[in-house]
């Protein structure tokens, strides 16, 4: 039995996400300001949310400004997210809902 690999529509591939998306990098400034929300309400610091996460506090920074590179909008793993909610004590889609 062959199995055929189908295609996504383009609207649902990451690569249609290229990184000039309005939509896209929305979500990038609306996470980075979560995790600023989040992190100022517990009044800890970017080192302590990064080590507990598992993530370099580089990265971290770099989420708190909606980046991964300069210039190109944030897109974490998802086991990130799920290791930032922790962090928070916080279920993720708690940190991914937007509104």
């Amino acid at each position: 039995m062959v199995v055929r690999k189908q295609s996504l529509p383009k609207s649902w591939r990451m690569d249609s996400f290229d990184g000039h998306s309005e939509l896209y990098q929305g979500y990038a400034r609306q996470l980075a300001q979560r995790l600023r929300v989040l992190r100022d309400e517990r009044h800890i610091a970017q080192e302590y949310v990064a080590y507990h996460a598992g993530i370099p506090t580089f990265t971290y920074q770099k989420f708190e400004k909606g980046e991964s590179n300069p210039g190109t909008p944030m897109n974490p793993r998802f086991s990130t997210i799920i290791a930032l909610a922790m962090v928070f004590e916080i279920e993720p889609w708690e940190l991914i809902r937007f509104e």
